[in-house]
């Protein structure tokens, strides 16, 4: 008998996620009276919204591993999807950005090309990893150029993240419990493939051990 998946599974859990993410945006601007605040405060929310989804999708092969359960191996199972609105999250965010600097023309001269390198690397690094989540053309690529590239990228985005985090704690000490969740997510990601390495070794030992005992 084949247990039946949620109804918010695969692309339907997508939606969801899209769904979501543009209605707290639109109450969001529409919470303010000034449209430009309003815009700014959607500037905050959506960058929340993309890190919540990334720590998930961070710490989704890490959980499956240190913690199984009904819970991590769903997380595992959706982690594509939950990628993917983590992607839709983050062009939400990179619109309001735009209509905030288009609001506010003194925006983009405060800012030096220098900070604004960072973020750009993290926008490549996301839209190659989007597109490459298409079977069509994953397909394309080798398992270890597929594997690479979505590696390096998780760990630039997490980089991307910390760095925007950390500089602004001096700011408001707020931005600490951000920072403190992904160092926490870091670790639980090295723990897990630890975690994951030892299983192999211990796997690939019992299979010589019971060579050498036939």
């Amino acid at each position: 008998m084949t247990a039946s998946r949620p109804t918010f599974s695969g692309w339907p859990l997508l939606g969801l996620i899209a769904v979501a993410v543009l209605a707290m945006t639109g109450l969001t601007i529409a919470a303010q009276a000034d449209l430009v605040e309003g815009v700014h405060s959607a500037v905050r929310a959506t960058a929340r919204s993309s890190f919540a989804l990334f720590l998930l999708v961070f710490t989704a092969s890490a959980f499956a591993v240190l913690l199984p359960g009904p819970a991590s191996a769903a997380l595992l199972r959706e982690r594509r999807y939950l990628g993917l609105g983590f992607a839709f999250s983050h062009l939400v965010h990179a619109i309001v950005i735009y209509a905030y600097g288009r609001l506010a023309p003194e925006f983009w001269p405060s800012r030096t090309g220098l900070a604004n390198v960072p973020g750009t690397l993290g926008y490549l690094f996301l839209l190659a990893m989007t597109i490459t989540s298409f079977k069509p053309v994953a397909r394309r690529m080798s398992a270890t150029a597929w594997k690479r590239l979505h590696t390096a990228g998780m760990w630039v985005l997490a980089a991307v993240f910390a760095l925007s985090y950390f500089k602004r704690i001096a700011m408001s000490p707020a931005y600490a419990l951000p920072f403190a969740l992904l160092v926490a997510a870091v670790a639980i990601r090295v723990l897990g493939k630890l975690a994951q390495a030892g299983k192999r070794r211990r796997r690939a030992a019992a299979q010589t051990a019971a060579l050498r005992s036939s």
